[in-house]
């Protein structure tokens, strides 16, 4: 130990670039040797000036040696870690990868701010969490989707995969993944395969009770009907309903909040205490990932079980809903029907069912509605 402090110490009074680099590697040799003392505040804060004025001078092929060193360290300074976490891809991806110093806001950050290849390191990295698998869907770039996909450590949830297979129609990359993925289901597998090809069709229908046949009229039928839409799409776009002004701007505006992270179920009571019903419909809509058609038809329901549904699986509490579902019934031309019993009935999902299996009931019952 003494050997090393005085070759440290040596090295230290140096200011050759070679020196600097070497004391750099000395430094966190030492320091993983006595690990449990580094945790101390004013430790850690000493630390984080001694590395970064060594770091900010080293050369490339150092801070790649560095950043492979204290990769899994759990005494590194925080500030260091999420530095290197965005130097150049390979310096940053043992950091990003193993560091257990990054937590969710630290992984959200690189999400946001780093590059593709960051973004994809992120969804590789073992067992994140659902709060990064949202922000990854959120995002939607279909490299970083894929990664997350083929990450089978990830906690990707039911409702995460639905949303998955979702963005497969229009995302190819995905198709084989979602295909292998070790949380589809039957349901989620039916949905998949109108998207994918022939041969992932064969492999869904080995892996999963898929009625093909039924799936495969289904399929024709959509074709036939798409090809007799595409010769008078003019007048069946006149037929179809229209988004007001009013609409598209509550929408837009949902979405920048969203996009920024600032979308939070409180904004639903504020929509319609300003008596802005479609604001109301965009929001819950984005919180929870449903359609907008679908908001719409929930409060256009004859009974509030499925707009208590959709509310429960965005974290509305329970003391709230009755309030929210008056102000909607005021808005809304007395809908949804209920009252008394049916209202009671309605607030089961808020006691009896968890987030994810509350949105899960909601897409299964507003299909069938």
């Amino acid at each position: 130990m003494g050997d090393r402090v005085d070759e440290i110490m040596s090295l230290a009074k140096s200011r050759e670039v070679a020196d600097r680099e070497r004391l750099l590697i000395r430094l966190v040799d030492l320091c993983d040797g006595n690990s449990q003392e580094l945790h101390a505040p004013r430790v850690q804060t000493l630390l984080s000036q001694v590395f970064f004025d060594l770091v900010f001078q080293a050369e490339y092929d150092i801070r790649l040696r560095l950043a492979d060193k204290i990769a899994t360290a759990d005494w590194a300074p925080s500030a260091l870690i999420n530095i290197l976490s965005f130097d150049d891809i390979e310096i940053a991806r043992p950091i990003i990868a193993r560091s257990p110093i990054l937590k969710d806001p630290d992984l959200v950050r690189i999400l946001v701010e780093a590059t593709l290849e960051h973004q994809i390191e992120v969804a590789r990295r073992p067992d994140i969490s659902p709060t990064v698998v949202e922000a990854i869907l959120k995002a939607a770039a279909p490299e970083v989707m894929t990664a997350l996909v083929e990450n089978e450590s990830a906690q990707v949830s039911q409702d995460h995969l639905y949303e998955l297979v979702q963005k497969a129609e229009q995302v190819a990359a995905l198709h084989s993944p979602l295909t292998l993925h070790p949380g589809l289901n039957d349901e989620l597998a039916g949905y998949l395969y109108a998207w994918v090809g022939e041969t992932l069709r064969k492999s869904l229908a080995t892996r999963f009770d898929l009625d093909t046949r039924a799936l495969d009229r289904a399929l024709n039928q959509s074709v036939r009907e798409a090809k007799a839409g595409a010769q008078t799409g003019a007048r069946m776009q006149s037929m179809g309903p229209t988004e007001t002004d009013e609409e598209r701007a509550d929408r837009q505006l949902v979405s920048k909040l969203d996009m920024s992270g600032q979308l939070r179920p409180g904004i639903l009571l504020k929509a319609l205490k300003e008596r802005r019903l479609s604001l109301f419909v965009a929001a819950l809509a984005a919180l929870g990932r449903f359609e907008i058609h679908d908001i719409r038809k929930s409060i256009d329901a004859r009974r509030p079980e499925l707009l208590a549904l959709a509310c429960a699986a965005v974290g509305v509490d329970r003391t709230v809903f009755p309030t929210l579902l008056s102000q909607v019934r005021n808005l809304n031309r007395g809908l949804p029907e209920g009252g008394g019993e049916e209202d009671r009935r309605a607030l089961k999902a808020f006691s009896q069912l968890s987030a994810s299996a509350a949105a899960t009931s909601f897409r299964k019952s507003i299909t069938a509605f």
